[in-house]
């Protein structure tokens, strides 16, 4: 097994219970991911991701609720984001209302709260 590799699984893993509307910071998903101290892994593990993955990527954000990406690809993250109803207060989005709280309901729907960072 390569290194990281089961690292990288269970990030994808985080990545893909993101409810469509919803994002996490790069920590959150370590945390979630059960690798609290890793945020910069998750971002390794997101541009390793395999050619045509089922994985909502734009779903990951910086700790500050913006895009840590650039130029078109960026702006990509932005259209996709947007495109779930998720809104931009300038550069960035509020935290406190699109971070999903890492739990969801029986019926697959996000309960109420929120992550912590």
């Amino acid at each position: 097994m390569k290194p990281h590799e089961e690292s990288y699984v269970a990030i994808w893993e985080t990545v893909r219970r993101i409810p469509r509307g919803k994002v996490l910071t790069y920590g959150d998903v370590a945390r979630l991911s059960g690798l609290p101290t890793q945020a910069r892994l998750v971002g390794y593990a997101l541009h390793s991701m395999p050619l045509g993955a089922d994985i909502p990527w734009q779903r990951v954000i910086n700790a500050r609720g913006e895009i840590s990406l650039t130029g078109g690809a960026a702006a990509e993250q932005k259209k996709l984001l947007q495109k779930e109803g998720v809104h931009f207060r300038g550069r960035g989005v509020d935290l406190d209302r699109y971070r999903w709280n890492g739990r969801t309901s029986r019926k697959g729907r996000e309960r109420p709260g929120r992550a912590r960072a």
